[in-house]
């Protein structure tokens, strides 16, 4: 049960509101001032603010300040007589709402939103996971969906953007919580020790091992393990590990007795392990069998709006380790913030913070506390330097294997055949009035030479990719520029594309269509488009869909 505060100035909507409520279980408390909230936020478990009277009076405004000291904010949602999704959509931005609700009351709508709302909050306080925006709703959303099943979890995104947090998160809200929690970097440990400190080793297995040593994976046993940086792990040791990802069973090094446990694997990395596993430079088969869940983590400067909430939690919290009594940042100098690019993400975000907060000589961050480099927005550049060495000099002009592969693989993964660009390079040539025709002697001294697939591994990997013996599914254009994607036998019927039609639209196109196909059941369109009902329903305003 919750506490829901309600603005009781309209007092009409206001009772409709609490009778809402009322209906699953929450406590309906009528307020009219700021001042009903004192000592009643601090500690809550769970409570939530609905306005009634226009969120930017007076009244309304000093109500929403309340609650915005609290970190994470509990929820706030307001009510507007513009029911167009940009209406409501701005109304969000512009106050900082949770949510806006459209006139006259609709008492179901109240109780799913409240509902959704709440439980995004209580997944906050409880993970430690802070921020706003949409992708960060989205994330909490999908850990709730992820967190009750065992089955793998694959997380990625760029350094510092908190996968490990997402790591603890899901174990926190899964069945496993009373059980271990075990991180491994899989970075930090030489390859010699790796598979010692993941799968143990029996006494005398080698010298100095004196003595039998459990492993990670059985440490972990019951619980969750999180195998970090795992693109960084050796071929050899990937070997042994997709086995035991497999069937949960292995063997101590130098043992002879097979070992089964009940460990949840989860695995993060900040590189892209499709294209590594393309390379060689990762097994294939180990990603497919990380990749069945998969949660890929935004970095910060997708999510600006998040910056302010992140460094008052940030400024709070090392005020208090530090003892010193701190009052935030300047307008200015979080203009600043919100200007940079933050390459190193949150966790670069949180050790500025902490600097300036120690170092920093009055109790407020200016312009001048902060560093001359983020002032001029240059991210310093940490990544080494990559350079291409020359082939042989009997080879002189050549690529290295290597390099065919990639350059044959990318060509495939981008569905473009060599002979069209040259066809293409021709017409072009031939159409401009200041370069003559090509002829064969120019595309001989230009020619690609593309190694021959049987001697990279053949195409089996890429099944499903447009090649000339594979057409695409997209068709000749229709009249006007339009063309149906899709399966034509596939149950609803094609979706008209049309030339110019942004991603949203495609998007509403679909979800109408699924709609009308389950003939409105909301459950069932989810599932046929394979996101959380939840989700679904926030769709459905966002694009104003008429069920």
């Amino acid at each position: 049960m919750a506490r829901v505060f309600i603005d009781g100035r309209a007092a009409e909507t206001a009772v409709l509101v609490r009778e809402a409520i009322a209906a699953d279980g929450h406590e309906g408390e009528l307020v009219e001032s700021a001042r009903a909230f004192t000592g009643r936020l601090d500690g809550a478990e769970a409570v939530a603010l609905v306005l009634t009277g226009a969120p930017d009076d007076r009244v309304s405004s000093a109500l929403r300040g309340a609650f915005e000291v609290e970190i994470p904010r509990p929820p706030v949602i307001a009510f507007t007589a513009d029911g167009t999704p940009e209406g409501r959509r701005r109304l969000v931005t512009d106050f900082g709402l949770d949510e806006a609700l459209t006139l006259p009351v609709d008492t179901e709508e109240v109780r799913v939103v409240l509902d959704k709302l709440l439980e995004r909050f209580q997944i906050q306080k409880e993970t430690g996971i802070v921020g706003r925006t949409e992708p960060v709703h989205e994330i909490l959303e999908r850990i709730h969906m992820l967190a009750p099943v065992n089955s793998t979890v694959l997380l990625t995104g760029e350094s510092g953007t908190g996968k490990e947090l997402v790591a603890r998160a899901i174990h926190r809200l899964s069945p496993r919580r009373g059980k271990s929690f075990i991180a491994v970097n899989c970075a930090a440990l030489p390859e010699s020790l790796l598979e010692s400190e993941l799968f143990g080793h029996e006494k005398g297995a080698f010298t100095g091992a004196t003595s039998l040593r459990r492993g990670m994976f059985e440490l972990a046993d019951g619980g969750t393990l999180l195998l970090d940086e795992i693109a960084e792990m050796p071929l050899q040791t990937q070997t042994r590990l997709l086995r035991i990802v497999e069937s949960r069973k292995f063997m101590r090094v130098g043992g002879d007795r097979e070992i089964e446990v009940n460990v949840r694997v989860v695995a993060a990395t900040n590189r892209d392990l499709r294209s590594a596993a393309e390379l060689g430079q990762f097994r294939r088969d180990l990603y497919y069998r990380l990749n069945v869940l998969h949660i890929e983590l935004p970095p910060l400067r997708e999510r600006r709006d998040d910056i302010p909430v992140l460094v008052r939690r940030f400024t709070t919290e090392f005020s208090r380790a530090h003892d010193r009594e701190f009052l935030g940042l300047t307008p200015e100098a979080m203009e600043i913030l919100l200007r940079y690019d933050w390459p190193g993400n949150v966790r670069e975000l949180r050790n500025l913070v902490e600097s300036m907060v120690v170092l920093a000589p009055g109790s407020v961050i200016r312009p001048d506390d902060i560093p001359v480099e983020i002032r001029a927005g240059r991210a310093t550049n940490l990544l080494p330097s990559t350079e291409l060495h020359a082939a042989p000099p009997d080879h002189a002009g050549a690529t290295t294997a290597p390099q065919l592969e990639f350059i044959f693989r990318t060509l495939v993964a981008l569905k473009v055949d060599v002979e069209d660009l040259k066809l293409e390079f021709e017409n072009y040539k031939r159409r401009s009035r200041q370069l003559p025709p090509p002829t064969d002697e120019e595309w001989a001294g230009t020619a690609i030479e593309v190694p021959n697939p049987a001697d990279v591994g053949g195409l089996s990997a890429f099944e499903g990719v447009d090649t000339p013996e594979r057409p695409s599914r997209y068709m000749a254009s229709a009249p006007d520029g339009e063309r149906e994607a899709g399966d034509s036998d596939q149950a609803g019927g094609p979706i008209s594309f049309r030339a110019g039609m942004t991603m949203a639209e495609l998007e509403r196109e679909a979800i109408v269509a699924t709609l009308r196909e389950v003939g409105g059941n909301r459950r069932k369109a989810a599932e046929r488009l394979q996101i959380g009902e939840r989700t679904l329903y926030r769709k459905i305003k966002q694009y104003d869909i008429d069920l």
